[in-house]
């Protein structure tokens, strides 16, 4: 008799367990975690993604494996991370396109690709405006000459993005509001192709965060004209901020941490220990640096607040913007 109560018992502990996902039964993490970064190598994502997941991974016990994706103006990673499986295996570093590109299917009447409440935000990292990039070697050695010369020649120069109403491309919509002129959008896969188009004469501008561009700048191969931030900033202290040059526009660029939603509240409080735990690390901050940006740490609370502000803003820009394809 107490052998038939110890196997029932076994049984019903069995069945009780069975249907729990693995973290449930293991501490998390208990496998490599994956960071999809929507966009080709070098970009902003993948700049600050890079330095962050291996000093997350150092703070979780686990590695945490980059894997970048691009597509859509980083539609497609995003996409399938907000589609995954939510477990804390799979997590997303994106950039601001992620409150953009949703508003943006509303406007171009198609199916969206996800919406932004398949995603909880978990930390940010960075924030930084973008800039205004042209080649060294081009005729324009200042923002006025640039303007003068697009003004003069509409359609003329084209500029290149990430993708359709990605971060690259809405701040150059804005400065062709704000301007009243026409540039002709090249758009890429991601910051990194664009970066390298740019060099190589296939497109004429840009505007990306400085961490994409910092190096060629150094190199003297690329000079920054304006930017969309505030005042002067630590890595171009001689560059002036559109607002200064009397062209009222702004943009930031930032990137964070998402994961599914309804991943279980002690995974995402595990992700925030390890996410915090990065922008503290001393070669996490390095390597930021070197690359001409720095820590801007929100937690997930702060960061959701931030996210909800900066999706209606983007909303109500896209559709100033209009349809654009």
């Amino acid at each position: 008799m107490t052998q038939r109560r110890e196997f029932l018992q076994l049984g019903a502990a069995a069945l009780a367990t069975a249907g729990l996902p693995a973290f449930a039964q293991d501490a998390y993490p208990s496998k490599p975690v994956t960071m999809l970064v929507p966009f080709p190598p070098g970009g902003v994502a993948d700049t600050v993604g890079r330095p962050v997941a291996e000093a997350m991974g150092r703070a979780l016990g686990q590695t945490m494996i980059v894997e970048n994706k691009g597509g859509a103006g980083g539609g497609i990673g995003m996409a399938q991370v907000a589609k995954s499986r939510a477990d804390g295996y799979s997590v997303l570093m994106s950039l601001s396109s992620v409150v953009v590109l949703p508003e943006a299917d509303k406007v171009l009447k198609r199916n969206p690709m996800f919406t932004l409440d398949q995603l909880k935000p978990v930390a940010r990292f960075t924030a930084d405006p973008t800039a205004l990039v042209v080649r060294a070697d081009s005729p324009w050695k200042t923002y006025k000459d640039f303007i003068a010369h697009v003004k003069a020649r509409p359609g003329q120069v084209t500029f290149g993005s990430s993708g359709n109403y990605g971060t690259m491309h809405v701040p150059m919509e804005q400065l062709k509001v704000a301007t009243g002129t026409f540039m002709l959008h090249v758009p890429y896969t991601g910051a990194g192709p664009a970066v390298l188009a740019l060099l190589a004469g296939q497109i004429d501008a840009l505007s990306t965060g400085p961490s994409s561009v910092m190096q060629h700048v150094r190199a003297g191969k690329l000079r920054v004209l304006a930017h969309w931030g505030e005042g002067r900033l630590a890595a171009l202290p001689d560059v002036p901020s559109f607002k200064e040059l009397g062209v009222p526009i702004s943009y930031s660029q930032w990137s964070g941490l998402f994961v599914p939603a309804g991943t279980p509240e002690a995974v995402v409080t595990r992700l925030r220990q390890a996410a915090k735990a990065a922008s503290e690390d001393a070669r996490a901050k390095q390597s930021l640096l070197a690359a001409g940006t720095s820590f801007m740490y929100q937690d997930a609370p702060e960061f959701e607040r931030f996210v909800q502000t900066d999706a209606k803003a983007m909303a109500a820009l896209v559709q100033r913007i209009g349809r654009v394809e």
